[in-house]
């Protein structure tokens, strides 16, 4: 891990990486959000959530997610390897710890994207981590983008929307609220880099231990 911040020499400042957590939702754009960032050459380490969920056609191991067998995943969880991990829609999801401390030897900002129970896990750990809830304009957009994807029935559709309900009350836990309004993805992700150059700009430097 990096030397204490010493307040004396500002010109350590921009050396010091943020944790930044992007959460929110199902079907809010979390993944485009970050997909975005990537496209427009952000310099930030993204931490790769693991999942024992199926692999969809488009995804690619260690890419989008790490895909292990629900068996693997609990001798993970056993040997204690996440950061913090998740029951969510009858999955599991976490973030493997060792990813977390390899990104942070980097230097560069940390970029998590996470459901808001697994956020409320990592902000409890990591205080100074900066806390971004994604939501879109509206509930009926929302189910719209839901009923979309074309991933999943009626019912498990209305489990999704019922809990999204339930965690947009979460939203005052957060540090920031961006609005990922439809067509216009580049502007949410605007906002995302204001969060980040804003918090670069503290006067105190938000301090990451772990």
């Amino acid at each position: 891990m990096r030397e204490p911040f010493d307040i004396a020499d500002p010109f350590q400042r921009q050396d010091i990486p943020l944790v930044i957590i992007i959460s929110g939702p199902s079907g809010v754009g979390k993944d485009s959000v970050v997909q975005r960032m990537k496209e427009r050459d952000f310099p930030f380490h993204f931490v790769v959530t693991a999942t024992d969920r199926l692999r969809r056609p488009e995804e690619v191991h260690g890419v989008d997610y790490y895909f292990y067998s629900r068996d693997e995943f609990e001798r993970m969880i056993e040997r204690g390897e996440f950061l913090e991990h998740a029951w969510v829609y009858g999955q599991h999801k976490g973030i493997p710890k060792a990813h977390v401390l390899e990104a942070l030897s980097t230097g560069q900002d940390v970029v998590m994207r996470l459901d808001v129970q697994g956020a409320e896990t990592v902000r409890a750990l990591i205080p100074a981590a900066i806390s971004v809830f994604l939501t879109c304009e509206s509930e009926e957009e929302l189910i719209l983008r839901l009923r979309e994807r074309r991933t999943e029935s009626e019912e498990a559709l209305h489990r999704r929307l019922e809990t999204a309900r339930g965690e947009m009350a979460c939203i005052p836990e957060f540090d920031y609220v961006v609005v990922n309004r439809r067509s216009s993805l580049d502007a949410a992700v605007d906002d995302v880099a204001a969060i980040i150059r804003a918090e670069h700009c503290r006067s105190v430097p938000r301090r990451i231990d772990l």
